[in-house]
């Protein structure tokens, strides 16, 4: 993978101007994405310019349900072929400003939705990338781009960067702007980002927020972090992972214990479960409205799953889904106390490594809760099954303390490193 840091330090160093990190990642493109199919569309105007700023240089990948002016927004669906926004999106607009050049339009499940893309996983072939953040995390993880922008509703950022073995941040609710995004469910879409580490995504958070404070910094984090209080949970409300992220998990806790941290084991507060379990009907009482004119208009022609939904979601009434909001409100604050004993819960990223085949994008069930309650979620690489595929664990702290789970992911990656 193209770390945006390291391609940040050759830059000023004089090794590598921005002009040759653009050919580095066209040149890496040209070889990989006829194989992975993570990409819609290439902006072959895009040139480096002579813009400053924390990410000057550096190419970026934008989920196709985000509007880049002048750029195509197909949204995953012929719905919307010929589409070209007229405007970047706030969070393309507050990139740029830092100065990253949106280089291309990546995969997305149609309207961010479960009926899969045909993007493949270059971390473990023949599996599914996830979703809907298929092509972010793929052309990542493949090497074609440094960073990429996703989004997540139940776990599209989290899920994928598990499955393909990337870093990756699912910030604060709010923390970033979603003007210019399509709408799914304004309560729960929120934009993220991958990259190759977890410095990587703290570092472009940090600019793309304009909190530098955000940014991780440099040194070794098992020297920086010493003394993390970290707190495992196995989420047992989303169901048994798998033995294989049962046991990355096992591996994670004792790595970041062996490297010094605090490690203690915890249990959900029972409201915890009861939102979770409330997830879909503030989703789908939202998506019903978000998505009014697809569903009026274009009915037959949306793909099955999301039709599926739509349908259903008619019959979400507006009390069923204020006391799902009520109780995910009581969920946040009973939080409050568990968070206030570690820095960070550590967690599985995802049930188990990425499912065989490319007919489904995979569960969701272990990153619903944390974007209900709006909470930081980091994917933290660094676990690999017998047989080569990645998989993921996952550092969360309470809402508006990104730092701190972004120090986490930081040294529970390290910790996991050190131990080869």
């Amino acid at each position: 993978m193209l770390s945006a840091l390291a391609l940040l330090r050759r830059i000023d160093a004089g090794d590598l101007s921005p002009q040759g990190v653009l050919d580095l990642c066209r040149a890496a493109i040209a070889a990989h994405e006829p194989e992975i199919g993570a990409l819609v569309h290439l902006d072959d105007a895009a040139r480096a310019g002579t813009r400053a700023g924390p990410l000057a240089g550096i190419p970026l990948g934008v989920k196709d349900i985000i509007d880049v002016a002048g750029l195509p927004t197909g949204m995953g669906s012929p719905l919307y072929d010929g589409n070209v926004a007229r405007a970047d999106a706030a969070v393309v607009a507050m990139a740029r400003r830092a100065g990253a050049i949106p280089l291309a339009k990546t995969t997305t499940t149609p309207f961010a939705y479960l009926d899969p893309t045909a993007t493949r996983n270059p971390a473990a072939p023949g599996c599914t990338p996830g979703g809907s953040s298929s092509g972010s995390a793929a052309a990542v993880a493949a090497g074609m781009l440094p960073l990429a922008l996703g989004t997540q509703t139940g776990g599209s950022v989290i899920r994928p960067a598990a499955f393909c073995g990337t870093a990756a941040i699912k910030p604060s609710a709010r923390l970033l702007p979603t003007v210019g995004v399509k709408c799914f469910s304004w309560t729960l879409d929120t934009v993220g980002v991958f990259g190759a580490t977890v410095a990587d995504v703290a570092h472009a958070l940090a600019a793309l927020a304009r909190r530098p404070g955000l940014a991780l910094p440099g040194g070794d984090p098992l020297t920086t972090f010493t003394g993390l209080r970290l707190g495992v949970l196995t989420q047992d409300f989303a169901g048994d992972p798998e033995p294989e992220a049962a046991a990355a998990l096992d591996e994670a806790a004792r790595a970041a214990e062996r490297a010094g941290a605090r490690v203690v084991r915890l249990q959900a507060p029972p409201l915890w479960a009861e939102a979770w379990r409330l997830h879909g009907t503030i989703q789908d009482f939202e998506a019903a409205q978000a998505l009014a004119f697809e569903w009026d208009a274009h009915r037959d022609a949306l793909p099955p799953l999301l039709r599926g939904l739509l349908d259903e979601a008619q019959s979400v009434d507006a009390p069923s889904y204020d006391e799902a909001r009520r109780t995910v409100h009581r969920a946040r604050e009973a939080g409050r106390a568990l968070f206030a004993e570690v820095d960070a819960i550590l967690t599985p990223a995802a049930p188990g490594p990425a499912p065989r085949g490319l007919g489904a994008t995979g569960s969701s069930a272990f990153n619903r809760l944390w974007t209900l309650t709006g909470d930081p979620c980091v994917a933290v690489p660094g676990c690999r099954t017998a047989d080569g595929r990645p998989v993921g664990v996952q550092t969360i702290s309470r809402f508006g303390r990104d730092e701190k789970a972004l120090a986490a992911g930081s040294f529970v990656a390290a910790a996991l490193a050190a131990r080869r």
